[in-house]
């Protein structure tokens, strides 16, 4: 990577920092993939109980399978052999003690978008879980709140679309806007305040991560 590109990312992820830490939330920066990897296992303590949702970012790292290989009570529900008990898995999850998961985008005063189709990621963000892992490639953040919520319906789902099929923007690269019954756009969430202090974490990674 161009040595002025990570001097700036590294003078930007401490500015997102600074906003995130103003808003109740705790702010971290790693210089790769591996740093962010370790970065997360130093977080969240063994013997922990953790889910996710379908977060690219995170599998980017490595952590659900690290997370398998230690000693933590993992609830995944891609291991999952029925559609029930895939379910049932997702409900557990909004109460876990640590839900990993990315975001849609970050505006530079640490404020979250994320867009959901069955919401369960946008749940356990808001509510639910005692911690919110998050790891955010620095290709997320953006200007303001409104050029994050841009990037969420404009960028990021028109690419996240592509993984599915029966969607407008999947054939046509652009949001519609649509009322598919496999709308992946159905719950937007904006995060600009926690309650519980440094419940959400967010690790911000010098990689381009996810969508």
């Amino acid at each position: 990577m161009n040595e002025n590109l990570v001097k700036r990312n590294e003078c930007l992820a401490r500015t997102v920092i600074k906003g995130l830490e103003s808003r109740n939330m705790s702010g971290y920066y790693a210089a790769d993939k591996e740093e962010a990897l370790k970065q997360a296992l130093q977080l969240i303590p063994e013997g922990s109980s953790i889910s996710w949702g379908g977060s690219m970012s995170i599998k980017a790292i490595g952590l659900p399978e690290a997370l398998h290989k230690g000693n933590y009570k993992v609830l995944d529900r891609d291991l999952c052999a029925t559609p029930e008990e895939k379910a049932e898995m997702m409900h557990q999850a909004l109460n876990c003690d640590y839900f990993l998961a990315s975001c849609n985008a970050i505006s530079e005063d640490g404020i979250l978008v994320n867009i959901d189709g069955n919401a369960n990621r946008v749940a356990a963000i808001s509510y639910g879980p005692e911690n919110v892992l998050m790891i955010v490639g620095m290709n997320k953040i953006v200007r303001s709140a409104e050029d994050a919520y841009a990037r969420a319906k404009y960028v990021a789902a028109p690419i996240n679309g592509q993984r599915f099929e029966g969607l407008p923007c999947a054939k046509t690269g652009v949001c519609s806007n649509c009322k598919s019954p496999k709308s992946i756009c159905c719950q937007t969430l904006i995060t600009r305040f926690s309650h519980v202090p440094n419940r959400i974490k967010v690790i911000l990674v010098n990689e381009e991560l996810g969508f």
